[in-house]
């Protein structure tokens, strides 16, 4: 009966569009995340969803699709962030706290405009069991973009993660790689906004990292460990929101966090010993 009970979740073509969606969100933000925290910039997840919440907002006032205004003022955001970091490389972190401030800002504004606030809250903390056919064919094909992109550049990415100047001497076009990795990272954070919500998709880009940090022993492990940690967060915290009727993107969140606590606690209990 219990097997019976398991199953019957994947019965339900909403919740077959919400594994699709969060496993294949799970293998990519981590990727993305790796970077972002090895370049000490782990608030631009914040930044960038904050700043996606007045793309959806400008969306839903001059009808488009939402998650397209997102992308465009994620973009638009996250090269703001590159420019501003490159003037002033001493305080870097200052290009993502003006970036975020302009974001909030600016999505206050236009959320004021929307009439219909009941479609922009969703965005707040994510609707991933509403993802529609279309929104799942979005993430498909960004995932697969943002995957080849990121095993292609694979050691380039590597190398500006840990020293952008060490990276020029080796031959390494810093300013290219930099330019794609904001884009993609910009496209990563504005779909993942609409699933999981735009002020949780941070943490789901630091903590499975967090996690992968403390086991990985490379670059190349920390990657896989932190997707693999990504998808049985994001696994397990689908299952606990549909039988216990919780809010899905904050359950991942949360199992994500209680993991890295318990690995935290297991490795200091095992140092001891």
């Amino acid at each position: 009966m219990k097997g019976m009970k398991i199953v019957e979740i994947f019965s339900y073509a909403f919740m077959q569009r919400a594994f699709i969606v969060g496993i294949l969100l799970a293998i990519i933000i981590p990727c993305i995340g790796t970077v972002v925290v090895l370049k000490r910039l782990s608030m631009i997840g914040d930044a960038l969803s904050h700043t996606s919440l007045a793309g959806i907002a400008a969306g839903l006032l001059i009808g488009i699709n939402p998650i397209l205004g997102a992308i465009i003022f994620c973009i638009i955001a996250a090269l703001g962030i590159e420019y501003i970091r490159k003037k002033i490389p001493k305080y870097a972190e200052l290009s993502i706290a003006i970036i975020m401030s302009a974001g909030i800002g600016l999505a206050g504004v236009l959320s004021g405009f929307v009439k219909n606030t009941a479609n922009f809250n969703s965005f707040l903390f994510g609707s991933i069991v509403a993802i529609s056919d279309q929104e799942m064919y979005i993430v498909v094909g960004v995932s697969i973009i943002v995957l080849l992109s990121f095993i292609f550049l694979f050691k380039e990415l590597f190398y500006i993660s840990l020293d952008e100047r060490s990276a020029r001497l080796a031959g390494i076009p810093v300013r290219s790689i930099n330019f794609i990795f904001t884009i993609l990272t910009a496209i990563t954070i504005s779909i993942a906004a609409r699933t999981v919500g735009a002020l949780i998709v941070s943490s789901m880009m630091v903590v499975p990292v967090a996690c992968g940090m403390q086991l990985g022993k490379s670059y190349k492990q920390t990657v896989i460990y932190s997707t693999i940690f990504a998808v049985i967060f994001t696994i397990i915290g689908l299952f606990l929101s549909y039988y216990q009727e919780l809010k899905p993107g904050g359950t991942i969140v949360l199992v994500g966090v209680v993991s890295l606590l318990l690995i935290i606690f297991i490795k200091r209990i095992l140092g001891r010993s």
